[in-house]
């Protein structure tokens, strides 16, 4: 099986990174401000805490867009509220001609979007598509793999589509920001959307950057106190993106290390490793017989996590030793009886192989 991850950012570029928001929030709060716990409520004339306008600038700044909101429920929540900011019910969306993701699905179904699939591994067959269907007023691509076989340049994406019509494009950036150079706006897209859960942030809390022109609609209809980012949870999100560049650019270091050290044959029983974004990036190992279920069994004996909490969040130190994802089943059936994936998180490559080397011999 051949895979297409995605291309991360190295060690020294996410330190730059880290610095690069350490300067961007020394920019707007005094050093007082960083140091305490943020204001709580509807502030007159802002309608939400202080703290949280000025978090909300820094992360504008940080990506370099126009205005950013912080938004509940996540991910998802951010992109939902990030259709709904672009596109009216009824009008219809250009996707990717794969599985879209669950909730993505369920909120494309909620707004009653109609989704037009396109094969964005293509660029000819995104043309051919807007070209049949000019009543297309928007786009949503996946920054991360959707099937094994994606191989798309964001980038190039965004630009062929922009070619075709002037359309407003989200891009969702769960699982890439942070551990990629350029997020989807700085790359062309009107809207990028992801989690602070999955940067070492809070719980529930969700981030929508990018044109102003969309971000101030939710300003304006997010006015009820009750729906407000907090002083403190804003503050718990910058301090996730902090840490989250360095510790995600080591993890991938981690994952490149155990690909090469299984392929060199260090492990006998592995019959090949490699990397794939399904969604975060990961490291999936073969074996050459069909233990995959009892290996996972003794792994989480062993100490390693058997299922993810917020895939990449605070909570999450062990390395992760999980079934394949559901894109990859479909791929191949099969495969889910010989096929494991593992997230490194904050472990190195010696506990990974340990781990995967003494479960192996537990059950054969």
């Amino acid at each position: 099986m051949e895979t297409y991850p995605l291309s991360s950012i190295s060690v020294e570029e996410a330190a730059r990174l880290q610095f690069k928001v350490i300067d961007c929030i020394t920019k707007k709060f005094s050093g007082r401000e960083i140091l305490n716990r943020g204001d709580l409520g509807v502030v007159p004339g802002l309608n939400k805490p202080t703290t949280t306008k000025k978090a909300e600038q820094v992360i504008g700044d940080l990506f370099d867009g126009e205005s950013c909101i912080l938004v509940r429920g996540a991910g998802s929540g951010a992109i939902r509220l990030g259709l709904h900011s672009m596109l009216r019910p009824g009008e219809k969306i250009l996707v990717h001609k794969a599985p879209v993701y669950t909730t993505t699905a369920s909120s494309l179904e909620m707004l009653n979007i109609p989704a037009i699939e396109a094969d964005y591994n293509d660029p000819g067959d995104i043309c051919r598509v807007m070209k049949e269907n000019n009543d297309i007023k928007g786009a949503l691509i996946q920054y991360t793999r959707q099937k094994p076989d994606d191989r798309y340049d964001l980038a190039q994406v965004i630009r062929v589509i922009k070619e075709c019509s002037e359309i407003p494009i989200l891009t969702d950036d769960n699982y890439a920001a942070m551990k990629v150079s350029r997020i989807g706006i700085q790359c062309g897209a009107d809207l990028s959307c992801f989690s602070s859960f999955k940067l070492l942030g809070p719980e529930g809390v969700g981030v929508i950057v990018g044109k102003s022109r969309y971000i101030d609609k939710l300003v304006k209809e997010s006015y009820s106190g009750g729906m407000q980012v907090q002083g403190h949870e804003a503050l718990d999100v910058l301090h996730g993106l902090v840490y989250a560049p360095v510790a995600l650019a080591i993890q991938a270091q981690v994952n490149e290390e155990c690909v090469k050290r299984l392929n060199a044959g260090e492990i006998p029983q592995v019959k090949q490793a490699f990397l794939a974004n399904a969604q975060s990036k990961v490291l999936l190992v073969e074996f050459h017989e069909n233990i995959a279920e009892k290996v996972l069994i003794e792994a989480e004996k062993l100490g390693a996590a058997p299922n993810p909490v917020g895939a990449e969040s605070k909570y999450e130190l062990v390395p992760m030793f999980y079934r394949i994802s559901g894109t990859f089943r479909s791929a191949d059936p099969a495969l889910e009886s010989r096929m494991i994936r593992i997230n490194p998180m904050r472990s190195g490559a010696d506990t990974i192989l340990r781990i995967i080397k003494d479960a192996i011999e537990r059950v054969i």
